[in-house]
């Protein structure tokens, strides 16, 4: 065995349905044999609090050992979890096809799994992870709603925190009455047919926050894509699931899964690409959905069909170039992309990243 790994992260399919998957006991098992790894590399000290949590515990265990963590403490590692893969795509040495085969990330989402199945999610929570329906409804009311989540609001706040469990001082997105759907409906970008990238056709898989919450980025990248000469559509057939997946609700993504790749798949029959507007979104379609559903057919085509709107703009630039006046802006410019998707979305192989989200880089 060697120690470490140089080969690009391969990623195993998740068996949610499988009985030992929700099984405690096993899955507690599993936590000691990988925590016992972490606690003895440390490499990811320095990326999101489930590492701060997991080293703190075992330091001021009785033996300063894992052995010495009560399980009772798991959740408490788990729930600090944001699923974002940087420790699995760039910090951990250890990940498939590595011979310790640890994929921390999947670990925790299936011991949030496993507390879903025990009912000891709690249901205040899993409410908010029905975007669509809240965006929904939020939408028909929607100066109402943005008054009452204006966290300068005191008296709503305060009922929101104790209702939701959502901090009073925590800044919430607005909604908009005019979705991005409703919006693409009645007004188009003008396409380019003169630019190099003219016949291209797209359909932008809208996500639940563009749609409901910012619905200008979708209307800007609309614009630019027809600038390059794109002929765009805009579909939200329903959530990717993402809030689901937080959750451990493998069943409801798995259903979200079928649901929009059944819907998206006649505009792949017509030449379509899939742009989606959101990042996280896109690391659904891509590659979470078919780890959860690999023999499906329509989710496999639509993960190959998929792009990331950044991914999607260099692909052009690459290929057939951009528009003319799209030069590159002289000076630095600082933008903070998913760094925690990039190494997903931009390739296979392993890239550098900076390790820590909140602070932007200049490209």
């Amino acid at each position: 065995m060697r120690e470490g790994g140089l080969e690009a992260p391969t990623r195993h399919v998740i068996p949610w349905q499988d009985r030992d998957f929700v099984d405690r006991a096993k899955t507690e098992a599993e936590m000691l044999r990988v925590f016992d790894i972490c606690q003895s590399c440390r490499r990811c000290f320095n990326l999101c609090d489930s590492f701060p949590r997991l080293f703190d515990l075992i330091d001021e265990s009785p033996t300063g050992e894992v052995d010495g963590v009560a399980t009772a403490d798991y959740h408490k590692v788990a729930d600090a979890c944001t699923l974002c893969d940087m420790c699995y795509m760039t910090k951990c040495p250890y990940v498939p096809p590595h011979d310790f085969n640890l994929d921390f990330p999947h670990l925790m989402l299936r011991y949030r799994a496993v507390e879903l199945r025990e009912g000891r999610r709690s249901r205040r929570h899993r409410e908010l992870t029905y975007t669509d329906r809240n965006g929904r409804l939020a939408g028909t009311v929607a100066r109402l709603a943005n008054w009452a989540s204006n966290r300068h609001n005191r008296l709503p706040r305060s009922l929101m925190e104790k209702a939701v469990g959502i901090d009073r001082r925590a800044a919430l997105p607005a909604y908009y009455g005019r979705s991005f759907v409703m919006r693409a409906k009645k007004t188009a970008p003008p396409v380019d047919s003169t630019a190099p990238a003219a016949g291209r056709k797209a359909l932008l898989y809208a996500t639940c926050f563009v749609n409901y919450n910012n619905p200008s980025i979708g209307e800007a990248a609309r614009a630019v894509l027809a600038r390059n000469g794109v002929d765009t559509e805009v579909a939200h057939p329903r959530c990717c699931g993402m809030p689901q997946l937080e959750q451990g609700d493998l069943a409801a993504v798995a259903a979200a899964a079928r649901g929009v790749a059944a819907a998206l798949s006649p505009w792949i029959d017509k030449g379509y690409d899939i742009i989606a507007l959101v990042p996280s979104c896109a690391l659904m379609l891509k590659f979470e959905w078919p780890l959860i559903l690999p023999d499906d057919i329509a989710v496999r085509r639509l993960a190959s069909a998929t792009f990331d709107v950044s991914e999607y703009l260099v692909d052009i630039a690459r290929k057939e170039g951009l528009a003319p006046g799209m030069t590159p802006l002289e000076g630095e410019v600082t933008v903070h992309l998913a760094c925690h998707a990039a190494p997903r979305i931009w390739g296979r192989r392993r890239r550098k990243c900076c390790g820590y989200c909140p602070t932007p880089r200049s490209r």
